[in-house]
């Protein structure tokens, strides 16, 4: 039996995220969709050719989608992919087969993540998720009494409370750096971490762009002057791998983190983690298995055994597909939606946006407190009235709604978002 609109965003809410299933049962008249090839992009991709762009993803009409901060469908390339080649080792689970698969498919992905993300192939590892990424490094680090951590305090969880339980065990210290509401610019958090350090630091661990605010870090002066200090950074982008035109060879941070269920739109289970070549040799395996990788880091830390190596060669189609439209344009369409949304926000009587409008300091999220408005409530209404898929924000830490559209948005949907925000307000 079919949930109802309110039935299933009702569920979605409890869990922190308001969601939809349209009140009757998917047909093919719900969706606007298509197997053929993309078109070309045009020099200067108009609303037009965005419509084409979601017409690839099993997105039905009537849902807005703007939760790619948490999870992303995929589009049909990558679906077809991890459809036909699972099906097709089914019908042929022979050793050499699967031995095939895993080597061609697998090096395949990681050669096209080098040149993604403007490194080699011999810094790439292809783990899970950013998660597994960050406690590669996390757990790989030789640390004893005599270091010292510092983390951010708006970092994930696996980039903050993992260092602070292993620290339990290891003996290591972890020093907090506070975040700041409003964003209080580049020069401040390069200062605050710069006056962090003490002879004892070891590894700076910050986040790219945080998921509580869509404050933009400046990654790469951080790096330079932890750098210029002998300590090394983690920089988790599980916000910025796949969204923004991310250039490693530019930032050069030690270790870099991502999860490609996000805005890579790749398939589930599948991550990358980056280690500089300069510090190979500072980083212990934290599984020792089989099945490693085929060139440089990935040998030492990519033997995990059996992988789903259908989701590998996904992988690898899932970031064909971006590339065919390009890393530049993807970010300048993201800051075009997520900038319209700032902008038309603001104007509301009431709302507070979280995000600072600056490019410098913001890029593809946008979280904003509704008013006087229950955010609970507030998001149930959009999701039940207008189809909205986004990630409510409770508790008393910037309570209201995250808003992260991605490439398969429009912008008509993003005026349906602020229409029917302006609905909910009374204005």
């Amino acid at each position: 039996m079919a949930l109802t609109r309110r039935e299933f965003a009702q569920a979605f809410a409890l869990s922190g995220t308001a969601a939809l299933f349209p009140s009757r049962a998917w047909g093919m008249d719900d969706f606007d969709v298509t197997t053929a090839p993309l078109p070309r992009r045009p020099a200067a991709p108009d609303e037009k050719y965005w419509q084409d762009v979601r017409a690839r993803f099993l997105l039905p009409r009537d849902v807005i989608f703007v939760n790619a901060a948490n999870l992303c469908p995929s589009p049909m390339p990558v679906v077809e992919s991890l459809y036909a080649t699972t099906r097709g080792y089914e019908a042929n689970p022979s050793p050499a087969a699967r031995s095939a698969l895993m080597r061609d498919g697998r090096e395949a992905a990681r050669t096209l993540l080098a040149t993604m993300l403007g490194t080699t192939a011999e810094e790439i590892v292809i783990t899970r998720n950013t998660s597994e990424g960050n406690n590669y490094v996390s757990s790989g680090l030789q640390l004893g009494p005599e270091d010292e951590v510092i983390v951010f305090s708006d970092n994930h969880p696996t980039n903050l409370n993992a260092w602070r339980e292993k620290a339990k065990r290891f003996g290591f210290t972890v020093t907090t750096v506070q975040h700041v509401v409003p964003h209080p610019g580049a020069d401040h958090y390069v200062d605050l971490f710069a006056k962090a350090i003490t002879p004892r630091t070891r590894l700076i661990g910050f986040t790219h762009l945080t998921s509580n605010s869509g404050d933009l870090f400046p990654a790469k002066e951080i790096c330079a002057m932890a750098r210029s200090r002998g300590v090394l950074t983690l920089l988790d982008g599980a916000q910025t791998f796949g969204a923004l035109d991310v250039n490693l060879g530019d930032i050069r941070p030690d270790f870099y983190t991502g999860s490609a269920h996000k805005w890579p739109c790749g398939p589930k289970e599948c991550g990358v983690l980056f280690v500089n070549k300069d510090v190979h040799d500072r980083i212990w395996p934290s599984v020792i298995g089989v099945y490693p990788g085929a060139v440089g880091i990935s040998r030492k830390l990519e033997g995990m055994g059996q992988r789903d190596d259908a989701r590998l060669v996904a992988l690898a189609e899932a970031i064909r597909f971006r590339e065919s439209i390009g890393r530049a344009v993807i970010e300048e369409r993201l800051r075009q939606l997520s900038g319209f949304l700032v902008g038309e926000l603001k104007k509301l009587d009431g709302v507070h946006v979280y995000t600072d409008p600056s490019p410098d300091r913001s890029a593809n999220l946008v979280v904003f407190r509704p008013g006087s408005l229950d955010p609970r409530r507030f998001s149930m209404a959009l999701a039940e009235k207008d189809g909205v898929v986004a990630t409510l924000r409770g508790g008393q830490d910037r309570p209201g709604l995250r808003i992260s559209p991605h490439l398969y948005n429009t912008m008509d949907e993003m005026e349906r978002v602020v229409a029917a925000t302006k609905r909910e307000l009374g204005l």
